[in-house]
Order: structure tokens, then C-alpha cells, then sequence
């Protein structure tokens, strides 16, 4: 055998390695963690059906690094603790590669030691309250300032209202949300009295005496605003008892930070024109990018009247974004990968672009839009691109935080002492 023969030769066996290797690696395995059972399934079903979608339409582009990209679906029924379970699962039996899912902070916590564990990634697609900065986390959702910040400025700045009710389901979201939302009216000049705050358990029936208490905070003369962190059914009957006691949208505007287009399928909407919601998306958007989306979403669920919502852009633009880091690291190795996301864009499905930043959250527009009797909504407001903040501004504690994954390489930088907070995640 010759010289040049001998190199042919190795060079073709080496190919052939490194073909089986690739082989080896494929499928490229996305992992789906959505309850499609218990009382998240309303919301969470529709990010599973979201996921498929977008894994499907993936494929007809021909893949990811050549392979093949396959959904591992799991149902972790709503129940938190079954969360970090069904994510361990994800990760050591069917070895996915990423994971796109949940939607209750308290899941998220459950599911963040188990992640951060075993090296895992989450893409989380829901807006939250803030407060947190994991490397195995991006944040495709609204931080408090690209939500509740935002739609209290327009309570403030283009409504006059005076006076301020915080209504929140009992749970960590609202309760940290709200607050954020205390110190910041107060850095605004609200004084401490103005301010109204009650949170209710989940699937709250009876607000009589909630609505009485709102409607008699404005007895002065002041206008009154509400800021809903309400979630679930428990919004329905909230609604209900505001149109029972007289109280239009142009009486006490309800601004809700949980009530989308899926919550208002299918619903009698009457209670609600004029009522307010504040999101990064909502279906209305009139681009060229949304219409496509709707478009291909109407043909792969096979129902022309279903709705899209802020959360399924969030997955959309998050797993764009993760399918170009993965071409650009050239793996799906999580380091590479995560390294590969600081400073990817992508395009917003409102207009704009999305950016993920090194803090592993999103800069994205907010938009505020009102409830329309078909149970979309009209968009009356819309910002440039906001950067989502890992941690407030307005709470000492958190104001002197940076978030750095690229650089610094921490979630907790403390800018005073210039050292990294190092906590140990014991959800």
C-alpha cells in the first residue's frame, strides 16, 4: 500500500468515525415541560401544541446540525414538585438536549436545582416577577420593567390614576411583583395610604367585599387603578362583580398582567371592554411576521379560531434563537450553546427585533392594549425594545445587582463590594 493510499485510507475512516459520531447525536432531542393535565392545562397545553409546531416547521428547514429534531413530550400535571421530577427525567433518561417550558414561578424554582444539577437549559417562557439569574435559565418573558413597571407609568403619565389597588393571586409572582410595584409608587409620590394591597387564594370566588374596598379608596374624588396579578378562573369572577357594582373600565381601570388571549377564549368578554392588559405580544399586531405565524399556527393545530399569546412568542423567539446558537456553536453542548445565545436577535412577531443579553433575559417592546368585545385587544401603546432586568431597581437588596453571564460570569454581582453573590439554589 502506498503513502498516498495509506492517507486515503485513514481519511476515509476517519469520515466514517465522524459520520457515526454525528449519527450518534441525532435526533437533536427538545424537551417539553407543560402540564397537559390539572389546572394549568388551559395555559400550558397550548405552549406543548407551540413546541411541536415550531420543532415541526424546524425539520421542513431541514433539522439542526443534520439531524433530525424530535419533541420529548412529559406531563408534570401542575404539580410542582413533579415539575423537578419530570425534568430530571428529561435530562438523564431521554438525554434532551434542551428544554422549553413551564409556567408558575413555583414550578420554575422547583425545577431550578435540578437544572442547574445536572448542567441542563430551560428556556422560560412566561412573564415573572424578577429576582433571579440562573445560567441553565434564559428568561424569555417579562422581567417586572418590560410589564408591571411599564403599565404603572401609563396608569400614572396617560390615565391620572391617584390611587392604587395591588390585586394578587396568593403566590410568590404577585407577592414579589407587588412588591416591586409599593416601592416604586411610592419613588413616585404615592403616598403609603393610596396604595391598596390583597392577595386571595387560587380559583377565588367571592370579591364583594374586595371591590367594595377598591371602589371606596376613590370615595375622595381620586381616580382609582387596579394592577392585576389575579391569575386563572379566579379572574372571571373578579370581573363579574365590578360590572355588578356599577364599575366601568372608565370608573377604575383594570390593567392585568395575567389575562391574555387564551384566558379570554371562548369567555363572555362584556365585563371586560375597555379593561387593560400589558405584554411584550399580543395577536393583533399588525406585521407581516405575526400574520405568518398565525398562519402556520391555524394550519398545524387544524382550528382557524385559535388564539396565539405572549407566551407562545416568547417559545417562538427563544427557540429561533436557540436553533442559531446551536449552528453557530456547531453542538448542542450547553456550554457552547449558552456562550453561543449572548447577543443573538431575532425578529419580534410585533415589529423590532429581540435581543438576548448576557444578563439571560430579552430586550423586547411592551405593549399595552385594551379588551375588545371579540376578545382580542386593541394596542394603545407600544415601546422601543426595554432590556429585561434580572434585578429591580427598586428595592435596595436588589438595586445594587448586576446580572453577567458572559463576562463576569456571575447572576449575582454585587457592584458595591464588587464580588460575586454565590447562592445555593434549595427550592
Amino acid at each position: 500500500m502506498t503513502k498516498l493510499t495509506q492517507m486515503l485510507t485513514g481519511a476515509a475512516t476517519m469520515a466514517m468515525i465522524a459520520g457515526a459520531a454525528a449519527a450518534a447525536d441525532c435526533p437533536v432531542k427538545v424537551g417539553v415541560l407543560h402540564s397537559l393535565s390539572g389546572t394549568m392545562a388551559i395555559s400550558e397545553t397550548t405552549l406543548k401544541d407551540t413546541m411541536e409546531m415550531l420543532v415541526a416547521k424546524q425539520n421542513e428547514a431541514g433539522g439542526i446540525l443534520g439531524c433530525e429534531v424530535e419533541a420529548v413530550v412529559v406531563d408534570p400535571a401542575s404539580d410542582w414538585p413533579l415539575f423537578a421530577e419530570k425534568a430530571r427525567e428529561l435530562l438523564t433518561v431521554h438525554d434532551v438536549d434542551v428544554i422549553f417550558g413551564n409556567w408558575t414561578s413555583v414550578s420554575r424554582k422547583s425545577v431550578l436545582p435540578v437544572i442547574e444539577e445536572l448542567n441542563g437549559l430551560l428556556f422560560y417562557p412566561v412573564q415573572y416577577e424578577g429576582e433571579e439569574s440562573s445560567k441553565n435559565v434564559f428568561y424569555t418573558g417579562a422581567a417586572p420593567n418590560q410589564q408591571a413597571i411599564p403599565a404603572t407609568d401609563y396608569f400614572l403619565e396617560e390615565l391620572g390614576v391617584e390611587k392604587f389597588a395591588l390585586l394578587g393571586t396568593d403566590y410568590v409572582y404577585p407577592r414579589t411583583t407587588n412588591n416591586i410595584l409599593e416601592s416604586y409608587l411610592k419613588s413616585k409620590g404615592i403616598a403609603e395610604e393610596d396604595i391598596f394591597v390583597n392577595y386571595t387564594p387560587f380559583g377565588h370566588s367571592d370579591w364583594a367585599t374586595i371591590v367594595a374596598d377598591v371602589v371606596a379608596l376613590g370615595e375622595d374624588g381620586k381616580q382609582v387603578g387596579v394592577i392585576s396579578t389575579i391569575n386563572g378562573d379566579a379572574n372571571i369572577g373578579f370581573y363579574k362583580e365590578l360590572a355588578a357594582a356599577g364599575i366601568s373600565a372608565d370608573d377604575i381601570p383594570v390593567v392585568a398582567f395575567s389575562v391574555g388571549e387564551e384566558e379570554l377564549s371562548g369567555l363572555d368578554t362584556s365585563n371586560l371592554v375597555g379593561h387593560l392588559a400589558a405584554w411584550n405580544y399580543f395577536m393583533s399586531a399588525d406585521t407581516p411576521e405575526n400574520a405568518e405565524f398565525i398562519s402556520d399556527w391555524h394550519a398545524f393545530i387544524g382550528d382557524d379560531a385559535r388564539v396565539t399569546n405572549d407566551p407562545m412568542e416568547a417559545h417562538y423567539i427563544g427557540f429561533n434563537m436557540w436553533v442559531n446558537a446551536v449552528e453557530a456553536a456547531e453542538t448542542t453542548d450547553v456550554d457552547a450553546v449558552r456562550t453561543a445565545m449572548y447577543g443573538q436577535t431575532f425578529p419580534n412577531l410585533t415589529g423590532g427585533t429581540a435581543e438576548m443579553l448576557v444578563n439571560h433575559h430579552l430586550a423586547k417592546p411592551v405593549l399595552i392594549g385594551e379588551i375588545q368585545a371579540d376578545g382580542q385587544f386593541d394596542i394603545i401603546s407600544q415601546t422601543d425594545p426595554v432590556p429585561g432586568d434580572a434585578w429591580t431597581d427598586f428595592l435596595p437588596e436588589s438595586a445594587v445587582l448586576k446580572s453577567d453571564w458572559k463576562d463576569l460570569g456571575c447572576g449575582m454581582y454585587n457592584t458595591e463590594t464588587e464580588t460575586c453573590v454565590q447562592i445555593k439554589s434549595n427550592y
